[in-house]
């Protein structure tokens, strides 16, 4: 049993770890059940600086099974001591089964938490090795927590909003919580009504279109480009590698003002047939940048060996090098259908028929105050999981594609 930095460090660690989860659990308790309360932040500090010292003071090599669990009831124990038997600020006869399960994931964490940062490291004098180790492990931590809320936050509340009703959202905005009484018809109404008054099919369907289209003729014209750029010798093939992203310099909205007058006089504007053209034109750039470190990577050798069995140049790139490349045309396909589903400035600029809005500028459309605000969180939900879904099932192509063309082969 030693004290010194690694001791204090311990309990500095401790102390952090409880206010943060008893913020980040108490706020999604409140989010989940609808009651209201104030976190007593002070005993969760005092607990989690209680279990940091206790975790510490012991040397690592003899922190037993048993220690951790006397760290994890000391948690509990400081907890209920300090807020009288109301952990989350709240009698427990108060929603007792999420406070129950609300109670538990603070303590938890915490002890995960504390656990994790005091691994290895003693109670005595730190080295200055270890004491980044402690530090590094404490930023991880709190980034790993502090980027995970500010992404799942909005998004859960965005779900749940799409799920309330209108007199439940006027009565308590704040409560989140979801009434399973009302039934699936009750639930779900908002999506029902999405689709049966607000022409939600009709703007999935031109969403689909054009971003499939933008994905087809961006690959159709980045292909063959990247090639030559990786591949032939041509004079200005320097400048144009280097130069392809210079595009991305220039503000989108710069070209809003020309390209919607030049539209309007070719009949262009108010159409999907502009957007599959102006689309490909902010996407091909990067698909070109992307592909052209792909296709240098892979070995010439196996092209001119092509070439020497009488395959014509565009024999080589049908046979040998786009089968190879499967992994990056997957991943540009998949980021230029996400660019192209999300898009919103050039749609709302360029279309005004609702009848060929698509899913970005028909979520806009129903932001007014004639339409409840479980509608507008409804589209939200409906354009955002379609393309979470395709990119978390062809997110390992997406990685791949992106670093393959990093190193030469």
């Amino acid at each position: 049993m030693r004290i010194g930095t690694g001791f204090f460090s311990g309990i500095v660690i401790g102390a952090i770890w409880g206010l943060v989860w008893m913020v980040v659990i108490a706020i999604t308790f409140m989010l989940v059940s609808g009651a209201i309360t104030r976190p007593p932040v002070g005993a969760a500090v005092l607990a989690g600086a209680g279990a940091g010292a206790l975790l510490t003071v012991i040397d690592p090599e003899r922190r037993t099974p048993g220690l951790q669990i006397g760290a994890v009831a000391l948690i509990v124990i400081v907890l209920a001591v300090a807020t009288l038997g109301a952990p989350l600020g709240l009698p427990l006869s108060a929603v007792p089964a999420y406070q129950i399960v609300a109670i538990a994931a603070i303590v938890g964490m915490i002890w995960l938490s504390v656990s994790y940062c005091t691994k290895g490291i003693s109670g005595g004098r730190l080295s200055r090795y270890h004491l980044e180790v402690v530090f590094i492990r404490l930023m991880k931590g709190l980034g790993l927590v502090f980027f995970t809320v500010l992404v799942a936050l909005p998004f859960y509340v965005m779900v749940m909003t799409s799920l309330k009703s209108q007199q439940s959202l006027i009565a308590n905005p704040l409560d989140f919580s979801l009434d399973f009484a009302q039934g699936p018809a009750g639930l779900f109404r908002s999506y029902i009504e999405l689709f049966s008054n607000y022409h939600f099919g009709t703007f999935l369907t031109n969403s689909a279109i054009v971003s499939v289209a933008t994905v087809i003729i961006t690959l159709f014209f980045a292909v063959p480009g990247a090639y030559a750029v990786a591949r032939l010798r041509f004079p200005g093939q320097a400048f144009l590698s280097q130069s392809i992203l210079l595009i991305y310099m220039v503000p989108a909205i710069v070209l809003v003002i020309p390209l919607y007058a030049a539209f309007s006089q070719l009949g262009l504007r108010n159409t999907l047939t502009g957007l599959m053209i102006v689309y490909p034109a902010t996407t091909i750039p990067v698909a070109l940048y992307m592909l052209q470190g792909y296709f240098r990577g892979i070995p010439s050798e196996l092209e001119e060996a092509g070439l020497m069995d009488g395959l014509t140049r565009i024999g080589v790139i049908l046979k040998i090098t786009l089968p190879l490349s499967l992994p990056a045309l997957a991943s540009v396909a998949l980021y230029v259908f996400m660019i192209a589903w999300n898009e919103f400035l050039f749609a709302f600029m360029f279309l005004d028929n609702v009848d060929i809005f698509t899913l970005s500028r028909g979520v806009v459309s129903l932001n007014s105050s004639e339409v409840p605000r479980q509608h507008l969180m409804a589209g939200a939900v409906v354009a955002t999981i379609p393309v979470l879904v395709i990119f978390l099932w062809f997110e390992r192509f997406l990685v791949s594609g992106l670093t393959a063309g990093s190193v030469k082969g």
